[in-house]
């Protein structure tokens, strides 16, 4: 008996909803569904899993039903998830990946040790191919890491990878321990980082953000600074005199040429300085009132919480529509960090050794030799980067909807996790109403009515070869009086809010059913709970990934990054309780 079929045979002797268990174990309906339909399984001594055995067994002692104890449930159901499978082998490849990059292990080594071919390493490496004994494989592996691998240095790296503390690997069986059970599973803090990544996107209004720094009230002055030719900076408070001298000097120069941004160097010394990290916020915020561009190298080779606290820093800034993020594939190296910013007459650089920041060095020039020098190599540095994300505002409508149109010709299944409802299963007569009572005037209505024809035919070539599942809420009328649902009409820029009655938010729903119903390649799953009230959430899976914002303003990031693109692909949406 596997999972589901062990999730589906109690759910039978309760006698309980999906909708009843989902409410008691916090487990959204979707999630529930791909249970029980052996889509997805839970890991072993996830919480998941546990909140879910919980439930069962309360709704079960309502119904009088005393034999059915938590032991009982968690030992049935643990015997139908095997150690190795619990998670699919594609995690403990993507992690087996990470531990080999961030070593800089040498792969003939390492296979000349586990007496394998280099080839067949690789391969797992890449998730193309599954060892015949996968236990076997990662206790070879984890042992070869702590036997090769295990100076200070190292297993300080590997402790921010794994989530622990680097005294926790001081004797060679905790080591051992603790990354064969990180290689085992998905790094447990990845949900909650994505998940606050994505609450902040949702609650953020840049509006308001504007407002709480005063930023349309920020001057750009025009005194000249009075600058040497070049200057040097030694230890980290000189160092961050050094970029606030250099944004000083990019803001007053008469040049309006891009900003080049690209550094490895460590976060922790500078962040600690609360206020710092408050003029260097300003000093951006200068920057862009004077209307550069930022072409931006970001370091992604953190761990990934510290990766997305970085992201979520950059949130307001990505919404000015001024950046253009990169990042580099692959880790380095551990030795040296770099420092590189440029703009139209300056250029600060800098370097350091691993774990001697204190002691590293910027230089800031505006000898033109030197800056068209730092230019060059800047320019170096972008032509090997890759996009980190595609951002499209209201200017890039027509990028966005070229990109899209293209896309929907790619081969690939879709899945979108929506806070409103498919705009393509509308119907003309709800339209007209909502349009109506809206008094949306006329030529907006043509364009309203053009674009749900225009998504309705990239649906149809999408589900013509790939099959597309969307996730909506099915709120109850009082869920819905409380918060009100309106069209998503974010793909055409559309900020305006148009909202339904709940009686046309049922209707447009059933629509979506019995459109589901007739065209076999495309899904809908509902729930009773909805995490986001501003975003929605499209994959097209093993490509990209795109977060689209309704308002304040309206905006879409389509993020390339494979590491972020998996992580939001397996992200579960908590429950939310009001």
């Amino acid at each position: 008996m596997n999972f589901s079929e062990q999730l589906n045979k109690y759910i039978s002797i309760i006698g309980c909803s999906a909708k009843e268990l989902s409410e008691k174990s916090s487990i959204s309906s979707s999630v529930i569904s791909r249970y029980r339909n052996n889509q997805k399984k839970p890991e072993k001594g996830s919480p998941q899993l546990e909140n879910l055995t919980n439930a069962l067994v309360q709704i079960a002692s309502t119904k009088g039903l005393s034999k059915i104890t938590y032991d009982r449930v968690l030992s049935n159901f643990n015997s139908t998830l095997n150690e190795n499978n619990a998670n699919t082998f594609e995690q403990i490849s993507n992690n087996f990946d990470k531990l080999l990059s961030i070593c800089n292990i040498n792969m003939a080594e390492m296979s000349r040790s586990l007496n394998m071919d280099p080839s067949n390493l690789s391969r797992i490496r890449n998730n193309k191919r599954k060892p015949s004994d996968p236990e076997q494989f990662i206790d070879s592996v984890c042992s070869y890491i702590v036997r090769r691998y295990n100076s200070n240095p190292i297993k300080e790296t590997i402790s921010h990878l794994i989530g622990c503390e680097k005294s926790e690997l001081s004797n060679q069986s905790n080591y051992l321990s603790k990354l064969k059970g990180w290689l085992y599973s998905r790094n447990p803090s990845t949900d909650n980082c994505i998940d606050d990544f994505l609450k902040k996107l949702d609650d953020f209004d840049l509006d308001e953000y504007i407002r709480t720094i005063h930023f349309d009230e920020l001057k750009v002055p025009s005194v000249p600074f009075q600058f040497p030719t070049s200057r040097n900076y030694y230890g980290i408070e000189e160092m961050k005199k050094g970029e606030l001298d250099f944004f000083k000097a990019t803001v007053l120069s008469k040049s309006n040429e891009p900003v080049f941004m690209c550094s490895d160097m460590p976060m922790e010394d500078m962040a600690e300085d609360v206020d710092f990290g408050k003029k260097w916020m300003f000093a951006i915020a200068m920057t862009l009132k004077k209307g550069l561009h930022l072409d931006i190298i970001h370091n992604l080779d953190r761990p990934f919480k510290e990766m997305m606290l970085g992201l979520e820093s950059w949130i307001p800034i990505y919404m000015t529509g001024q950046i253009s993020p990169f990042y580099l594939k692959g880790i380095q190296n551990n030795v040296y960090h770099h420092f590189n910013y440029v703009s139209g007459n300056y250029a600060l650089s800098g370097e350091c050794i691993n774990g001697n920041h204190n002691k590293g060095k910027y230089y800031l020039t505006n000898n033109k030799e030197e800056v068209s020098y730092y230019r060059d190599k800047a320019n170096s540095l972008i032509s090997k980067a890759h996009p980190l994300m595609d951002i499209y505002l209201k200017n890039s409508s027509n990028l966005y909807t070229a990109f899209i149109n293209s896309d929907s010709k790619t081969i690939g299944n879709r899945r979108r996790i929506l806070s409103s409802i498919p705009i393509f299963t509308i119907s003309d007569n709800i339209l007209n109403k909502m349009l109506e009572r809206s008094s949306i005037p006329n030529d907006n209505r043509e364009k309203i009515f053009e674009f749900i024809n225009n998504q309705r035919e990239l649906v149809q070539t999408i589900t013509e070869n790939n099959t597309l599942l969307d996730e909506i809420t099915e709120f109850s009328k009082e869920e819905f009086e409380k918060f009100p649902v309106s069209l998503n009409l974010s793909g055409m820029f559309f900020e305006e809010k148009i909202y339904y009655t709940y009686e046309e938010y049922i209707a447009h729903i059933k629509l979506t059913k019995e459109y589901a119903k007739c065209n076999k390649n495309y899904v809908v799953q509902t729930n009773n709970n909805n995490a986001f009230r501003n975003i929605q959430i499209f994959i097209h899976e093993g490509k990209w990934v795109m977060i689209s914002k309704e308002s304040h303003p309206t905006i879409h990031f389509v993020i390339h990054h494979p590491k972020l693109c998996n992580a939001i692909e397996n992200f579960i949406a908590p429950v939310v309780v009001e």
